[in-house]
């Protein structure tokens, strides 16, 4: 189950930072055939797929408040508290990124500016399966919240209370009881039951994410390109192989198809914390998940730091740990990761779960050029400026000149008229 690769060389990082082949199926002809039952026939196509493929028997798609009600009720509350703890810090984060308008005289009489304005309708995906995501609830509809989206739409096929408690704490307008790539197809479509949405956010299994990709082409906004969950660790000497083994596990045990590398320039470290997997796998409730995901894991010895900063900026890490004896140091050599975990003492749960920062991150290399889910996800910034006709005398000529120069004589009329 365990390799070792010892010293790889520069020609061989981006082989080593493949990630795990996604199934080859038909996803596309499948998700074109639910969209296209959804779009005729609603709210009957969402009833009759998730019998279909969930084997789930529902008469309506919304649940009414009194359900949402008495399943949140059932949430034990010691959860319950956990759950406000984890609401407070990441709304504290999220809302120390509201913009502050900034007026700028770029010259003189020239005044730009931006506003920030909520996106209107947002739609939430939150899987079923075997691990009720509550917590990705939170992540994405309290950053709604706060950018003052007015319909928050949720579509999950789960029924653990905590998503109903969750749902009701963050303040959702909507929740549906459907789940699937159907789901996502009714965001985007609309139907009786289910507005069609501006945006959708929310993981999924490579069906849903298919399924975002479409929406994606008929002009719907999404999150981000999505893959399988993964982890990534720099561990040196200082490293505790515990924790390190704890880390990989909590990624590992996600699904199947998630990822999981360690990084090391001691081989000591590395030895010790695939003795610690072992020891901690016979433990976990989600072995078998775990065991198949470790089947992608990769254990690299590195001669120095400079080789690991180099593997793993070309790894672009969905989650990052640094679990060096100076993590900032090596942090500021990063250029690409969905969100790093700094020492021995930052697991990647707290991120995942109460830290404040945002779990919804970039995954299989798209932290090259995408940012996880922030506030900004949620609102569109629209530029503003003001020009006085002293300011417009004092720029015109040059507007004039760029414009005739690229033989759009009515943009340098628009000015010159003006100044006339």
């Amino acid at each position: 189950m365990f390799s070792l690769i010892k010293y790889p060389v520069p020609s061989t990082y981006k082989s080593l930072c493949e990630r795990p082949a996604l199934e080859s199926k038909s996803l596309d002809n499948l998700v074109e055939q639910i969209y296209s039952q959804v779009k005729i026939h609603g709210d009957k196509a969402l009833i009759d797929y998730t019998l279909q493929f969930e084997n789930r028997t529902i008469t309506d798609i919304v649940f009414s408040n009194s359900e949402i009600e008495d399943f949140a009720a059932e949430t034990d509350p010691a959860l319950q508290e956990a759950i406000r703890v984890a609401y407070a810090n990441i709304q504290a984060f999220h809302q120390s990124q509201i913009l502050v308008e900034n007026r700028i005289e770029t010259s003189p009489g020239v005044v730009c500016w931006q506003k920030s304005t909520p996106i209107e309708k947002i739609g939430i995906y939150i899987p079923g399966g075997t691990a009720p995501l509550f917590s990705t609830i939170l992540m994405l509809a309290i950053p709604a919240q706060i950018a003052g989206c007015k319909e928050v739409i949720l579509c999950t096929p789960g029924m653990h209370p905590a998503l109903f408690f969750a749902a009701k704490l963050c303040g959702i307008t909507k929740m549906c009881k459907v789940g699937g790539a159907q789901a996502i197809a009714a965001l985007a479509l609309g139907t009786d039951s289910v507005p069609k949405v501006y945006k959708i956010f929310g993981p999924g299994n490579q069906y849903v994410t298919a399924a975002k990709m479409m929406a994606n082409r008929m002009g719907i906004a999404i999150d981000m390109p999505a893959g399988p969950s993964e982890v990534a660790i720099f561990a040196d000497s200082t490293a505790n192989p515990v924790f390190v083994a704890a880390d990989l596990l909590s990624q590992a045990e996600h699904g199947n198809d998630s990822q999981v590398v360690l990084i090391s320039t001691d081989e000591n470290l590395i030895n010790q914390s695939i003795l610690e997997i072992g020891n901690q796998l016979k433990t976990l409730p989600r072995k078998e998940f775990a065991e198949k995901s470790l089947v992608f894991s990769k254990f690299i010895l590195v001669k120095n730091e400079e080789d690991a900063v180099n593997i793993l900026n070309e790894y672009a890490a969905e989650h990052l740990i640094l679990a060096t004896e100076n993590p900032e140091l090596v942090a500021d050599k990063i250029q690409h990761a969905g969100s790093i975990f700094l020492g021995h003492y930052t697991p990647e749960a707290a991120g995942d779960y109460a830290s404040g920062t945002n779990h919804t991150l970039p995954t299989n290399g798209f932290a090259h050029a995408y940012s996880g889910v922030n506030l900004d996800s949620f609102v569109k910034k629209i530029t503003l400026q003001s020009i006085t006709k002293e300011g417009l005398n004092h720029l015109g000529k040059s507007i004039i000149l760029m414009a005739e120069a690229e033989s759009l004589q009515a943009h340098a009329n628009a000015v010159k008229y003006r100044m006339d």
